[in-house]
């Protein structure tokens, strides 16, 4: 959870610093923006690779290795006093990042009963999705008050605590060992439903949020420390979404995907439609901050159950179909911005959350009428 937490403010941390890093190293904003697109399209383009090259290692050593990749980049990024080392470390942190996702949900699960295995994959996305609501802000509120490498160089001391602690506690067996090394119900189909929702979804999500400062001020009127305050409430409600999905998740494992995308769709049309009115902004940009965590977490539970072949593989392909989702939502949203508006790139990530959800009823009806066949 500490190591989930850390990735995910090392992801995230340049956003809030974007002006203070360009000041220091005298670049330009969209240099260092650079930071954290060329980060996601690492992440997208690598994890399924990286998964494939590291499946006969035993599991203790890939997430010690991950993490002393994340301790040495940090430090590098920490001490950078030009931009390409910055970006080197940054692409070396994306690159451990994408093979800790693709093994730490076996690793994590194979430790408990198959019976509370959501649960394990909903400590792991809260742990993750609290770096939003904690570790981003805090970051940014001491990279703004000292210095940006202050924040960078206290994540190397939160990896290597990581580091330290599986290294000397985690058991040692070879890959083939671990009891969640294959999926529990593997299905090649749900397999690809799951892979292409959560691909849609991604891609509509982040169409939309990638300008949500803009929407928020632009449409809804509030004021910038309004703003600030609504993605903070934003990230509290990832937070619990992704707390009650969590709790119900092995109960619930088909369900929770559909309903996490609904929800998503919901908010995003709602922002739309409704987004001028402030009372009504505040509820339904809740409703999707409800949503974009547990949409990630549920597919990467369902990796665990329906994956035709390694979890670690499984798992890798989704986590960077669901980078790529990322890059291609804010690259969407670039488009539609100036045709369309704020308002605009709602609706189209509102239609592509809602193409999420046909695509699972789909596949939930073709499962249906096999079974019935049978």
């Amino acid at each position: 959870m500490l190591a989930a937490f850390t990735f995910n403010t090392a992801e995230n941390l340049p956003v809030g610093l974007l002006e203070r890093i360009a000041e220091s190293l005298q670049v330009s904003l969209s240099a260092v923006g650079l930071l954290v697109t060329g980060y996601g399209v690492t992440v997208a383009v690598s994890s399924v690779p990286l998964a494939h090259v590291m499946r006969a290692v035993p599991r203790r050593h890939v997430p010690t290795g991950v993490l002393a990749a994340l301790v040495a980049s940090s430090l590098v990024a920490a001490l950078a006093t030009s931009y390409w080392p910055l970006l080197m470390a940054r692409l070396l942190t994306a690159l451990a990042q994408a093979l800790f996702w693709a093994v730490m949900g076996p690793v994590a699960v194979g430790l408990f009963a198959p019976g509370v295995r959501g649960r394990v994959i909903g400590a792991l996305s809260a742990a993750g999705s609290l770096a939003l609501v904690l570790g981003v802000p805090a970051g940014t509120w001491l990279g703004r008050r000292s210095d940006w490498h202050m924040p960078v160089a206290l994540l190397a001391v939160l990896g290597f605590v990581s580091l330290v602690t599986i290294a000397v506690l985690l058991p040692t067996s070879p890959s083939e060992a671990e009891p969640a090394v294959y999926g529990t119900r593997p299905d090649a189909r749900r397999f690809k439903t799951v892979l292409a929702a959560g691909t849609l979804s991604a891609t509509g999500a982040f169409s939309g949020f990638t300008y949500i400062v803009k929407f928020l001020g632009d449409v809804s009127g509030f004021s910038p420390g309004a703003v600030n305050a609504l993605l903070v409430a934003f990230g509290v409600a990832c937070l619990v979404g992704v707390s009650i999905t969590g709790a119900l998740l092995d109960r619930y494992p088909h369900s929770a995907m559909t309903a996490a995308v609904t929800t998503q769709a919901v908010g995003m049309l709602g922002l739309y439609a409704a987004g001028a009115n402030p009372v009504a902004a505040v509820v339904f940009l809740t409703l999707m901050g409800g949503a974009l965590g547990p949409v990630f977490m549920t597919s990467q539970n369902a990796m665990l159950q329906c994956a035709p072949g390694r979890t670690d593989i499984a798992l890798a392909a989704n986590s960077g179909l669901y980078n790529a989702g990322i890059a291609a939502g804010a690259a969407l949203g670039g488009l539609v911005l100036p045709l369309a508006g704020a308002r605009g790139t709602f609706l189209v990530g509102g239609l592509l959350a809602g193409g999420a959800r046909t695509v699972l009823l789909s596949g939930h009806l073709l499962r249906s009428g096999a079974a019935s066949a049978k």
